[in-house]
């Protein structure tokens, strides 16, 4: 089969905090007014910005990793995506030659041009001379040209676009306007679910970009069909897997509950907040998320922390990552220093502090076999039992986030994808007998 052809851009910027969400799904929006098909990708492991970018687009937005998803899974993800979409637009994350590999390193490897957009609230001319800075700097990285976002006016636009050289022109601007700013909290943005001003906010922005160079389709970009993939052996066949998903428990990628799926497994899905019961299910995955926001709900469902003593008793497997280890533990203190029970499935406390926690790519060695993931939290654990393993940092020497394993519970900071390694994964909710009644 000849490989597909499809139009495909690149944005980027030279840091975070630019606009590149917005301009991404401002973009994505005016295409599909146009009566186009769009696929969106966001660079690196991210939930939040990739539900966005599928408000605007109305389909789900993946991750793209050279090192995360690897370059066969971006290059089976791009080129399926081609035989589908009209336009394929990818977005990427912090500054674009940031972190190894980078927003550069992914579109060098797949030769799609690159637009930068820049926050221009105090800069002018500046910006062409950082724009030079980042079309210069790597010989096969091509930028098309720049986004200038913030714009004071119309003198600011014109101060910028006649300082740009001809091969780098202004092929957009967006005025400062304060209620365009997408809302965030600690770990990124806001849900669209939780934010009524989203739709509002997009159309505003594609109403920016109509007529610009940005609403002509970029240059088309071949994308190879990899060679037919392995079946997936039906490890999971019958194991029934009960994965929690509520505003409380969200992080989840798509391609992780493709791969479960596909190796044989049903999903069934219940809500920590909500629910009183678990659904019939061998095993458990409790994801990343936000329980700190909902501790005291969490805490006040006591039918569903007896549900979930009563499957870690049974000896049944349960996956706990991130939120989901905060859910495990014996207590969490929320932001305001209040102390919530949990669960108590794991002795320890976690509490909820100003910054960041440990972050970026990490592999976790589990005795089942290594996973690769990423960690990036605002909370830190303390009096856990002693782990069995800590995440290995691709490039750096520092040990990373700890890894529990007590009875068929394992438990960890670090989010993990599972395609990086199926047979692990399989094994990491197969339980040591299937149900059959």
């Amino acid at each position: 089969m000849a490989s597909p052809n499809c139009p495909a851009l690149f944005i980027s910027a030279p840091a975070s905090g630019q606009g590149k969400t917005t301009v991404t799904a401002a973009l994505a929006r005016l295409h599909q007014r146009h009566g186009r098909t769009v696929r969106i990708f966001k660079t690196g492991p991210d939930y939040l910005d990739p539900l966005v970018l599928q408000q605007a687009s109305g389909a789900i937005a993946e991750p793209l990793d050279l090192w995360m998803t690897g370059e066969a899974g971006c290059r089976e993800a791009l080129a399926l995506a081609a035989q589908q979409a009209d336009l394929i637009l990818i977005e990427g994350a912090m500054g674009l030659y940031d972190g190894t590999p980078s927003s550069a390193d992914l579109a060098i490897a797949f030769g799609i041009d690159v637009v930068a957009v820049f926050n221009a609230r105090g800069m002018a001319q500046s910006i062409a001379a950082l724009a030079h800075g980042l079309a210069s700097y790597h010989p096969r990285l091509t930028l098309t040209g720049i986004v200038a976002n913030q714009i004071g006016s119309a003198r600011h636009h014109d101060l910028i676009e006649t300082a740009l050289p001809a091969q780098l022109p202004l092929l957009a601007s967006i005025k400062r306007n304060p209620s365009n700013a997408l809302p965030s909290r600690h770990l990124g943005l806001i849900p669209p679910d939780q934010h009524n001003d989203l739709e509002a906010i997009i159309e505003r922005v594609a109403d920016e970009l109509e007529g610009t160079a940005l609403a002509q389709l970029p240059r088309s970009v071949s994308f190879p069909i990899p060679q037919q993939a392995d079946v997936l052996p039906q490890q999971l066949a019958g194991v029934r897997i009960g994965i929690a998903r509520d505003q409380a428990f969200s992080f989840i990628y798509p391609a992780n509950l493709r791969l479960l799926e596909a190796m044989g497994a049903e999903l069934h899905f219940f809500s920590p907040l909500h629910d009183q019961q678990l659904p019939r299910v061998d095993a458990l995955w409790l994801p990343g998320g936000y329980p700190e926001l909902y501790a005291g709900t969490l805490a006040d469902n006591a039918p569903m922390l007896a549900a979930l003593n009563d499957h870690y008793q049974s000896g049944r497997p349960i996956l706990a990552e991130c939120g989901g280890l905060l859910y495990v533990l014996e207590e969490l203190i929320d932001i305001e220093g209040q102390c919530h029970p949990m669960a108590g499935l794991m002795s320890g406390s976690a509490a909820m502090r100003e910054r960041s926690g440990c972050q970026g790519m990490q592999s976790a060695p589990l005795p089942e076999g290594q996973l690769r993931g990423h960690a990036h939290h605002r909370s830190v654990a303390s009096g856990t039992p002693e782990p069995i393993a800590y995440g290995i940092r691709p490039s750096h020497p520092a040990p990373g986030e700890a890894v529990f394993r007590q009875g068929r519970l394992t438990a960890s900071y670090i989010h993990l994808f599972f395609p990086s390694n199926p047979t692990a994964t399989a094994a990491l909710f197969t339980p040591d007998k299937v149900d059959a009644s």
